[in-house]
């Protein structure tokens, strides 16, 4: 029997069948290849943002820190003044951990924050001496320029500033060099070293 089919016959409709559908599939391909591309970029700016929030603090100092004496040769506590670093998202200091060292050998990893941040609820008074790191206690004395008085929260947002005051312990007299570690729930440590002069005020900043 004669056969009919000849590839004479290859028509060039058939043809441009073959290179729509070679074209469709370079297509998909293309797009799944950028998409993934895309994908890992994304990701990777997310690790670089994330790494950056990590090992950077989202806390600063403003000013002076203050500390309060009640006895001539021992620090009662100190008035720390902070705020966001620019750029920096709101922040809940309910989450923050501070801790206290000194070279007296006064140590506390994670002092005690009074309930709701209120310094009104110290159980030992900011005008009482304490005598073990483990007594000590923060809290946040004074807001200033806060967005929500009508509405107190413990949210610290942009352009505030508030006091926290840090009571420490009686290792912390003349001389001595103390140290408080504020650590926020997202971002690094922010340390703040000061040493105590031979002499204390009732009032004084501490460098």
């Amino acid at each position: 029997m004669k056969n009919i089919y000849s590839e004479d016959a290859f028509t060039g409709l058939e043809a441009a069948i073959v290179l729509i559908a070679f074209v469709v599939v370079a297509a998909v391909f293309s797009y799944v290849v950028l998409g993934a591309g895309f994908f890992t970029t994304q990701t990777a700016q997310a690790t670089v943002h994330t790494g950056v929030a990590q090992a950077s603090s989202s806390l600063e100092v403003v000013g002076n820190v203050m500390g309060i004496s009640n006895e001539g040769d021992q620090l009662s506590y100190a008035n720390i003044s902070v705020a966001l670093t620019a750029g920096g998202t709101a922040m809940d200091l309910d989450q923050m951990v501070v801790s206290y060292t000194d070279n007296n050998g006064g140590r506390n990893p994670n002092v005690n924050a009074t309930p709701g941040l209120g310094c009104a609820a110290l159980t030992l008074g900011l005008d009482e001496d304490v005598a073990a790191a483990a007594d000590t206690q923060w809290c946040v004395a004074q807001k200033i320029n806060d967005r929500n008085p009508a509405s107190p929260n413990n949210l610290l947002e942009l352009n505030e500033i508030w006091v926290i005051a840090i009571q420490t312990p009686d290792s912390a007299t003349v001389n001595t060099k103390i140290t408080f570690n504020m650590q926020p729930s997202v971002g690094a440590v922010l340390p703040i070293t000061r040493t105590l002069p031979g002499g204390l005020n009732k009032v004084q900043g501490i460098y």
